[in-house]
């Protein structure tokens, strides 16, 4: 399916939006790799919803704003995003880091919020479970950590030019500023997420070797009313690695919270 591009300012700062599709919205927020291309989960997503993928602050073709410090900062950004672009109603999914935006945005409020879907969201700490650490890994242990299948780790694209360098460069700089110390978590995000009040789904696989499948109880016990999905032999990136199987329960679930 086609997709638009544009470039949006809020709270002063340019950044690049793919949309595509029609129904009722659905912001998808990436995780620390970027949203760079239009992916096949997105179409699938998009025959039944307006989907909605921005590049946050700081990432690839975005601007790096001046008060951009912590995840608190983008999920106060994405709550003037939604304001400003006249979204209600939406159905919020993020991914690893988007993940973890997302849900700091609902403890903050759920006003345009009618869904939560969090796809293997960083934010919190799990006693006594050790998660991977990818300011740690080499770029070809990255992809090998992040995929159960092998062969889509072998077949991931490497930058093809220094330009393309540079984007993978900058996004790994933003994602240590924003996730360095404490590293992927907010020690006080635990605190607020009985907070969120509108029907959320977790999913994680179930060979996630960067935050381990254990975290997956953890956030739902936090969550009132939330529903976890354990994907089998499936990596941290379950949009991508199966992703027939992600958009099927993303639209089973909302299709339900509707009932």
């Amino acid at each position: 399916m086609a997709h638009t591009e544009t470039t949006e300012t809020v709270a002063g700062c340019q950044v690049r939006v793919m949309r595509a599709g029609s129904g009722e919205p659905l912001l998808f927020l990436h995780g620390a790799a970027g949203a760079e291309r239009w992916l096949p989960f997105m179409d699938m997503l998009a025959e039944r919803y307006d989907v909605i993928v921005p590049e946050h602050p700081g990432f690839g073709a975005s601007e790096t704003p001046e008060w951009l410090d912590n995840v608190a900062d983008l999920s106060f950004f994405y709550m003037d995003f939604l304001e400003q672009m006249g979204l209600e109603g939406v159905h919020l999914v993020g991914t690893s880091l988007g993940g973890w935006i997302a849900a700091e945005m609902a403890t903050r409020s759920c006003e345009r919020i009618k869904t939560l879907t969090l796809v293997a969201p960083a934010g919190i700490h799990v006693k006594g479970v050790k998660r991977g650490d990818m300011f740690m890994w080499s770029p070809e242990e990255m992809a090998q950590n992040l995929f159960h299948n092998q062969e889509i780790a072998r077949a991931m694209p490497q930058p093809a030019d220094e330009e393309a360098l540079k984007v993978v460069l900058k996004n790994r700089l933003t994602t240590a500023k924003l996730s360095w110390n404490p590293r992927f978590h907010n020690p006080h995000l635990k605190k607020w997420l009985h907070r969120v009040n509108v029907p959320t789904l977790i999913l994680w696989g179930d060979d996630d070797k960067l935050l381990p499948v254990e975290y997956g109880p953890a956030y739902r016990d936090l969550i009132p009313n939330s529903e976890l999905e354990i994907i089998p032999d499936c990596g941290h990136l379950p949009h991508v690695e199966k992703a027939h199987e992600f958009t099927a329960k993303v639209a089973s679930f909302i299709e339900g919270a509707a009932r």
